[in-house]
């Protein structure tokens, strides 16, 4: 056997110097190791599960309109001579909105009545066709056939008469058209036309919209599963009454503020829509003050009373595969992921249906540095001192 100096003499310097390197660095990793005892453990908030009594709201998407839409169409056609208010205007019921040019219409009226006119002297003149040939025909003198044809004569003239006053109706009800007021009371949407341009019936656009606002409606839809959540929970015999035992709603407008005025779920479809899966219902909502207006978009917040209600911050959730998620300490404080199903939320709390229990514990942050089966130093916090600081 050769001796160890000597093997190494026969070895390339090369060699000897990445052997001695690798020994170095072995021998700082084990030191480093020593010193530190092992792999180190992230020390992290950790939050008990409690339970509180809770409001949390279910959200549905909204459009507003108002109590009555009436669009504003023309019923005769001609120029538009007069627009008598502005975009915008608040109107009362029979006030006058817009004036048609009547030229052409009271021609008509005036040629209906002179119409009317001449069917009622035929009408004399038969009478007294009729009156002169009866007691002819009475003591023989001629034939009752004469009178037949007097009284049949004196028929069609009646009938002619009957027909000129229609036609005198009818003109007055073309030039009544040609002044258009208001049906009720609201509000005056977009007037696309201008003075001068030609307006009638089979025009696509409609002179202006009107809609009265003292009562607006929000139609909002439920999808199946939220439909048959609030068919077993609310009370009542049938869906009427169970649309009645809901409580009073919440609107949330576009700006994320809520409304001042309550209002009331009164009134659902009877079928769901088989293209969206889903059923529409009807709030209203007072507007004394005109704030609303038909077009406007926002939230119906339907509550929810929770008597005793797990409570869990925001951040101590995290989102996997389009589940959420906590991480559970275990009494080894080794932590585990585990899904919750949500209630309901509230500011920056989620109100948890199933998933965790009241005095397990949960991480509260740093869960970007987590893994199953990790091990942490807790640090106990108190949600009373969240609750301080970001109230529910």
């Amino acid at each position: 056997m050769k001796p160890i100096r000597s093997i190494f003499a026969s070895l390339p310097a090369g060699f000897i110097y990445s052997v001695i390197v690798l020994a170095a660095m072995s021998g700082c990793g084990t030191s480093q190791a020593n010193q530190s005892g092992g792999p180190q453990v992230a020390s992290l908030p950790v939050l008990k599960v409690s339970t509180l009594p809770a409001t949390t709201y279910r959200e549905f998407s909204a459009t507003l309109e108002g109590r009555v839409n009436v669009e504003i169409r023309p019923q005769v056609e001609g120029i538009l001579d007069k627009i008598f208010v502005d975009e915008g205007a608040y109107v009362k019921a029979g006030q006058p909105l817009f004036k048609i040019n009547d030229r052409i219409y009271s021609e008509q009226l005036s040629n209906a009545r002179a119409t009317l006119l001449a069917a009622k002297a035929n009408l004399e003149k038969a009478q007294v066709e009729v009156d002169r040939i009866t007691p002819l025909v009475n003591n023989n003198v001629v034939s009752d056939v004469q009178l037949k044809t007097a009284q049949s004569t004196y028929q069609a003239a009646k009938a002619a008469v009957a027909q000129a006053e229609a036609q005198v109706g009818n003109a007055n009800i073309n030039v009544g058209y040609t002044l258009i007021s208001a049906p009720v009371s609201g509000y005056i949407g977009r007037i696309p036309y201008k003075t001068g341009a030609l307006v009638g019936r089979s025009e696509p656009q409609p002179l202006t919209l009107l809609s009265d606002v003292n009562e607006v409606y929000a139609y909002f839809s439920m999808s199946e599963a939220d439909f048959l959540k609030f068919k077993n929970q609310t009370s009542g015999n049938s869906i009427a009454e169970k649309v009645k035992q809901l409580p009073p709603v919440e609107l949330q407008l576009a700006d994320k503020s809520i409304y001042t005025e309550k209002g009331r779920i009164e009134t659902m479809e009877g079928q769901f829509d088989k293209t969206m899966g889903a059923i529409s219902f009807r709030a209203s909502f007072p507007n004394p003050q005109g704030l609303l207006r038909s077009g406007n978009t926002g939230k119906i917040r339907i509550p929810e009373q929770f008597a005793q209600a797990i409570v869990i911050p925001t951040e101590a959730t995290f989102e996997l595969q389009d589940k959420v998620m906590v991480f559970v300490v275990a009494d080894s404080n080794k932590v585990s992921g585990i899904p919750i199903t949500i209630a309901g939320k509230s500011g920056n709390y989620y109100f948890v249906e199933k998933g965790v229990k009241p005095g397990q514990r949960i991480v509260y942050s740093g869960l970007d540095r987590l893994r199953d089966g990790a091990v942490i130093a807790p640090q106990q916090i108190s949600l009373d001192s969240l609750l301080k600081v970001k109230p529910l």
